[in-house]
């Protein structure tokens, strides 16, 4: 007598069976710990605001309003903190002896770092609604097409979520929590405020112009700035390929970060688990 697997006994439908329900897991925990939904779009309205009327009537944008230059700035520096939930939390799992538990379940080993990733897409998508709302009482406008716009957000996101296996296999090389907090401060203040987040990059000295211009964060933001249509007319493009190539330099970059710190995190995974 002949028997067939249902989709959920086939090694795809088994993985995207037990993603969804680490990825459950990890919303459930927002659910019952609130706080760390609250405290996570607090921040960017607090960013907005801070920037917007502390700094926003001394750095004057030809062309445009500081508000306008701003909100790309503050939706990239968002989301790629938000990717930083990744590291901490799988480096609390570990710490708390939840990895051994998952270790007894008949689960794919990819299936807690795809639920863990994707926990921290929902909370980055949230604290994009709260920033684009916020950004529209102080006064910041999409000037292109819907279509344009939603591409926008689909890109932050995206590379959030590339740079949250980053994180999430730096969280389990280090040996405790408080650790991955050091080391994404660490990693992460260069890359978002030595960028054209908050100023433009042409206002840099020469050598911090440079690493501006090559930076990713700084192709991110652009390729933001350009897809709601808030780049000033007439704004300077740096010489680097990657300045006159935002949103390539932006896919590129994910596919890189995804083809080499996937597996990565994978290996690190088994390997912490098997032990």
């Amino acid at each position: 007598m002949s028997t067939s697997l249902t989709p959920t006994g086939t090694p795809i439908g088994r993985f995207l069976s037990d993603g969804w329900i680490t990825t459950k897991r990890n919303l459930l925990k927002i659910k019952r710990v609130p706080d760390i939904l609250v405290f996570t779009l607090i921040q960017p309205i607090m960013f907005v605001l801070l920037f917007t009327y502390v700094y926003g009537g001394v750095i004057d944008i030809p062309g445009s309003s500081y508000e306008e230059f701003l909100m790309a700035g503050i939706f990239a520096q968002t989301v790629v903190f938000g990717s930083t939930y990744s590291g901490s939390a799988m480096a609390q799992d570990l710490k708390d002896g939840i990895i051994d538990r998952f270790r007894t379940l008949p689960m794919n080993p990819a299936a807690v770092l795809v639920g863990r990733t994707n926990g921290d897409m929902v909370i980055n998508a949230s604290s994009m609604v709260v920033m684009m709302i916020t950004g529209f009482i102080v006064g910041w406008r999409v000037r292109s097409s819907f279509a344009e716009a939603v591409f926008a957000v689909v890109l932050l996101l995206l590379f959030a979520y590339s740079f949250s296996w980053v994180m999430a296999f730096i969280g389990m090389s280090v040996r405790s929590p408080e650790i991955i907090n050091n080391v994404s401060f660490l990693v992460l203040f260069p890359l978002t405020f030595i960028s054209n987040a908050f100023v433009p990059s042409d206002t840099l000295p020469t050598p911090l112009r440079v690493f501006a211009e090559w930076n990713p964060v700084s192709a991110l933001v652009q390729a933001a700035r350009d897809l709601f249509g808030n780049t000033p007319p007439g704004a300077p493009i740096g010489d680097a390929w990657t300045s006159q190539n935002p949103i390539a330099t932006v896919i590129i970059g994910m596919a890189i970060m995804l083809a080499i710190f996937v597996p990565l995190s994978i290996r690190k995974f088994q390997s912490i688990s098997s032990r």
